[in-house]
């Protein structure tokens, strides 16, 4: 880690926690409402359901924009911007609010997460109807298999599927393994890989930690890798290799 990802660890300005939990009183209302509203939704077609629900998505980031100063600045657009949909993301994973983001740059996805997340009431709901894959941790060959064949379903659908190979959060200036089921299933689903470097965890808490850093999240779109040009463990490699290059170049200003 270097000196320019301390932010995460120095203490914050006392007003600063005030604006973190009027964010979290309007997160927690917009979350009841879009999940009241996602039950009448069922009737609709996916893709439509899809599309009004990820405005909760977009609320959410522009909020803690507005409240907290949580701004962003997304470099290599560009990179997808020719790349013929659906595709498999693979991104690090710091805090929720590249879980929000994400969803709305690649839509419509369909995301990982922990099953006990689609009990919480009214939030579930309103994860639920963006199809993600809910898997069971305890579970971890089991999930595996979810995850591979619950993802090629999706894809073959048309809708884009981001996982978090690392297959939790990471702290700032830390890695984690990288698995290789999502190379495995791009592979299996002739799909182009996106891989996506951040310093999210750098403003946005995790876990208890409400407190939203005011500042600016940078997010890159990496190149995207062909599926063909090598087998998972290569491709793997490939996407761990920059995504956590990247990542050093973000902490270090150079982004």
């Amino acid at each position: 880690m270097t000196a320019s990802t301390d932010v995460s660890k120095t203490q914050a300005p006392a007003f600063q926690y005030v604006l973190s939990i009027v964010f979290s009183a309007c997160y927690a209302t917009l979350t009841i409402l879009y999940g009241a509203l996602s039950v009448p939704l069922a009737l609709l077609s996916k893709h439509r359901r899809h599309r009004i629900i990820i405005s909760w998505t977009h609320l959410v980031c522009y909020l803690a924009k507005i409240i907290c100063g949580v701004k962003y600045r997304v470099v290599g657009l560009e990179n997808i911007e020719q790349v013929k949909r659906p595709v498999v993301v693979l991104s690090k994973h710091q805090s929720a609010w590249e879980t929000f983001f994400l969803q709305g740059v690649f839509r419509p996805s369909s995301t990982i997460l922990k099953k006990e997340l689609l009990r919480i009431p009214f939030f579930g709901w309103g994860l639920a109807a963006l199809q993600p894959i809910a898997i069971d941790r305890s579970k971890p060959r089991e999930a595996l298999r979810q995850v591979k064949t619950q993802g090629l379903d999706r894809l073959s659908q048309n809708i884009n599927l981001i996982l978090f190979p690392e297959g939790t959060r990471v702290p700032v200036g830390k890695r984690g393994t990288y698995a290789r089921s999502g190379a495995d299933i791009a592979i299996k689903a002739k799909k182009t890989i996106v891989p996506v470097a951040h310093n999210a965890g750098m403003y946005w808490g995790s876990g208890k930690n409400i407190l939203k850093r005011r500042g600016t999240i940078v997010i890159v779109i990496g190149p995207p890798i062909s599926y063909d040009s090598g087998d998972s463990k290569t491709l793997t490699r490939r996407v761990e290799d920059w995504i956590e290059s990247t990542q050093l170049k973000i902490y270090n200003g150079e982004i």
